[in-house]
């Protein structure tokens, strides 16, 4: 995977979530932002918080984890966004996510398209275009000649299929988990196939250069090129899932912008996630030294 360069652009939701043990910041778009700087790539953020505290909080927090803020704004009228996260007995996640809330109003300016020409990688989530002002300006800025990463999150009830499948056809990368797979298999009617069947069709169907699904605490598998590429993923002691598929992203777009195979890339992001689904909260203190404990167990 190859960029124009190395800036990179994560646009979409920054919030609040609320977990049984207190409040953590999150959203996918600042997860992968915030873990991406913790790495050492060059990212900026582009999302709105509201007039109130829970905004300005959010703010403090970006700005002392040394992540660019230049491009959140302050929305007016809407409220700073927060979930409710609810956990089942294995800690995997389940959200209640407010609606409206700042980055639906997420809106096209001088500086957002400044940073998008600039950027040689673009990543965005399904989530963030629910609302149509937000979905304008993703669309925009998806004609930029940076490469196109989707992160797919079908959060009901905002998982519309004509609005997620007209941003994958306009995307050259695609993350997504084994049960979002499943949805679009039965989106057309493609009951019949086995995982690596079905994400051959769905590269093929959307024009996609590279497909990463993950499969919980079961690994992932990467798609690229004709090939396929695995890896079972690492034991750890989940204290929640919340923000492990945005560690291992962040940990795989790193991986691949340093130049490693797609073996040890693959290998490196399901440590990161391994390692966040280890600690409270979707955005722990980065640790690499833990992250290299954890490959050196495998």
């Amino acid at each position: 995977m190859k960029f124009n360069n190395s800036k990179i652009l994560c646009i979409g939701e920054v919030l609040w979530d609320n977990l049984p043990s207190g409040k953590k910041p999150g959203g996918a778009p600042m997860n992968v932002a915030l873990h991406l700087h913790n790495i050492g790539q060059t990212v900026t953020i582009a999302s709105k918080v509201g007039n109130d505290d829970p905004g300005r909080e959010l703010l403090d927090f970006l700005q002392q984890s040394g992540v660019d803020t230049d491009l959140i704004g302050i929305d007016e009228a809407l409220p700073t966004s927060q979930v409710l996260v609810h956990l089942d007995q294995n800690n995997n996640a389940t959200y209640e996510i407010c609606d409206p809330v700042a980055w639906d109003n997420l809106t096209l300016t001088p500086a957002l398209e400044k940073n998008a020409a600039e950027s040689g990688l673009f990543i965005f989530g399904s989530l963030a275009s629910r609302n149509p002002i937000s979905r304008a300006t993703i669309l925009r800025l998806l004609e930029f000649d940076a490469l196109k990463l989707i992160d797919v999150n079908l959060r009901k009830p905002y998982d519309h299929q004509e609005t997620v499948e007209k941003l994958l056809r306009k995307s050259d990368i695609a993350k997504l988990n084994d049960e979002e797979l499943v949805t679009f298999a039965q989106w057309h009617n493609k009951h019949k196939h086995d995982e690596k069947s079905l994400i051959r069709w769905f590269a093929e169907e959307y024009l996609l250069s590279m497909v990463c699904v993950t499969r919980g605490d079961k690994g992932a598998v990467l798609y690229c090129d004709g090939n396929f590429y695995e890896h079972p993923g690492f034991k750890v002691d989940a204290v929640d899932t919340v923000g492990a598929g945005d560690a291992f992203l962040a940990g795989l777009i790193a991986a691949l912008s340093e130049g490693r195979n797609y073996p040890d890339a693959l290998a490196f992001a399901s440590a990161t996630g391994a390692f966040v689904a280890s600690r409270p909260g979707a955005t722990p203190a980065y640790d690499r030294d833990e992250i290299n404990r954890i490959l050196q167990s495998n």
